[in-house]
This record gives C-alpha cells, sequence and structure tokens, in this order.
C-alpha cells in the first residue's frame, strides 16, 4: 500500500507541475500563442485530461484526442499523461481546444491487487479472441467523448457544433464507433492505425480475430454519416495494410463516409506514427485540407 500512495502523490505532483506551463510556440502557418494545462474534468467518469488551447478567452473549436490502450496493468500504471503532446499542438496552433483524455485504469489508477480486492476501473477489454466484443470495447470509450464533449458545451468553453475526433490505434477504433452516433455536434473524425485486437502474444501482424474486425467496421458503417479521414501505414504490425484496406471497404461498402490513406514505413512500427514529432510533415498535408473542408 505505501507504494501504491506514493505513485499517486507521485502522479499528482506531475499534474500540479503541468498546469503551471505555458507554451508560446511559434508556427510558420499561425505564429499562434498557445497554453498547456491539466484538467479533471467532473462528468460521469471523473476524467483526467490535458489540454493545450490558444491564448484568449475563446470559446474554440474543440478536438478530442483518444488514445490507445495496453492490456498490461503493469503498463498502464506508467503509461504518459500525454502520448502525442506535438499532435496536439498542431491542432491547437491552428484555433483549435484540444482536450485528450486519460483512459480508465490508467497512471495512479491503474492499481490492480487482487489479494486485497482493489481492482481498477478498465473499460477496453474485449474479451476472448473467440469471440472478441469489439462494438462494446469502443462504444464505452466513445461515451467518455460525448461526455466530454457535452460537458465542454455545456460551460460554453467550446464552439458549438465544430467539435473534431482524433484517436489513435483503440482510440481511433472508439472514434469509429462514436461516427456511427452521427452526433450533430462532431464535423468530422480522423483516426490513425486504428483497430482493435492487435499484436495478440506480441506478436507483429498477428490479430486477434480479424474476420470479425471487418464485419464489426461494417456494422459501424452502416448508420455512420460523418465525413472521416482514415490514416494507416505500411509497416504498422498492428494493423498492416490488407486488414486495413479490407476494414475500409467493409466500412464505406456499408455507407461509411470515410477517406482512406496509406503512408510510407515510418520508424520502426508505424503503428506508432501519430506519438512522433518527425511525421508531422507527412500527415498533416492530409489533415490539414481535410479540416479546412469539414472543420
Amino acid at each position: 500500500m505505501p507504494q501504491y500512495w506514493l505513485r499517486v502523490l507521485i502522479f499528482y505532483a506531475v499534474i500540479i507541475l503541468l498546469l503551471t506551463a505555458t507554451a508560446f510556440a511559434d508556427d510558420k502557418s499561425t505564429n499562434r500563442a498557445i497554453q498547456e494545462e491539466v484538467w479533471a474534468i467532473p462528468v460521469t467518469l471523473p476524467t483526467i485530461a490535458y489540454v493545450v488551447r490558444p491564448v484568449g478567452d475563446g470559446p474554440f473549436p474543440l478536438v478530442v484526442m483518444n488514445h490507445g490502450v495496453s492490456l498490461n496493468q503493469r503498463e498502464r500504471g506508467f503509461f504518459p499523461l500525454v502520448e502525442f503532446r506535438d499532435a496536439a499542438m498542431w491542432f491547437a496552433r491552428r484555433g483549435y481546444m484540444v482536450v485528450a483524455p486519460t483512459g480508465s485504469g490508467y497512471g495512479a489508477a491503474a492499481f490492480d491487487d487482487p489479494e486485497r480486492g482493489l481492482y481498477s476501473v478498465f473499460f477496453s477489454k474485449i474479451g476472448s479472441c473467440d469471440n472478441p466484443n469489439f462494438h462494446d470495447a469502443g462504444f464505452a470509450v466513445a461515451l467518455i467523448d460525448r461526455w466530454i464533449i457535452d460537458y465542454m458545451t455545456e460551460q460554453k468553453l467550446i464552439v458549438p457544433d465544430k467539435t473534431i475526433v482524433v484517436g489513435q490505434s483503440a482510440g481511433g477504433w472508439a472514434a469509429l464507433a462514436l461516427s456511427s452516433k452521427n452526433l450533430p455536434a462532431i464535423r468530422a473524425i480522423i483516426i490513425f492505425a486504428a483497430g482493435r485486437g492487435g499484436r495478440v502474444g506480441g506478436k507483429p501482424n498477428n490479430n486477434c480475430a480479424p474476420d470479425n474486425l471487418v464485419a464489426a467496421t461494417a456494422d459501424l458503417g452502416r448508420t455512420a454519416r460523418v465525413p472521416m479521414l482514415w490514416i494507416y501505414i505500411e509497416n504498422d504490425t498492428f494493423f498492416g495494410p490488407a486488414l486495413s484496406k479490407r476494414m475500409h471497404e467493409a466500412y464505406t461498402g456499408a455507407g461509411g463516409n470515410a477517406e482512406y490513406h496509406l503512408l510510407p514505413p515510418f520508424g520502426n512500427d508505424g503503428h506508432f506514427l501519430i506519438t512522433s514529432p518527425d511525421s508531422i510533415p507527412l500527415w498533416a498535408p492530409l489533415v490539414g485540407p481535410f479540416l479546412e473542408k469539414h472543420g
């Protein structure tokens, strides 16, 4: 137990330090000053979130950014509060208020001690690969996105009905799930390397149940009409080109509205493209025009 409380104290000490941080960054396209903060958002499931926004009173259009997941409790315990800081700042410099929630069961909240009857709240498991529940794993995180959008709207902190949702990996899958709900507040959705069930047993290109994943993607596409931008990478070892193309064909074939792009290999594993500042010149030429058209 002392180790647990030490982790809690360290976690919140980091939050306090981040709350005092303000970043004034030059961007060649906007020269917009931005500021970084960490918020505790009082929604149904209270959520810690990294927030970066233009300096000023706003309101601003909103970007919600979903990170991926780890099924390993220890890895979730050391999961970074900000997984894609540079990408979030890119959006903020273009006038968006970016909210990147930390998923349930991460950081100090990842504490599990079954012998003492202590368990963290963690929504994102898909169950057995024999019969994976991809749908509910996506909708669980999508629900948190909805709560955040509603809260920010009620507080008059954002421009109504101009929200963009961005997600990577399992966070992108949650954004896909959210697309099926066609929320009036959401203008468009952008996903990077989205999917579930990747790298079973830690093996590259070993998806849990690819046929089930494609079928679930088609289910979401049947009702989805919000414009989407799908970005995948050739050397993604979680969701390779063959699988991501099948998913896109299933989604659009069912009626979904999605633009697909496959980027060249990046780093050791393109799955983590958005986490690297060096990747911005690769995806920004796709995301920028998409935002101009839909954002």
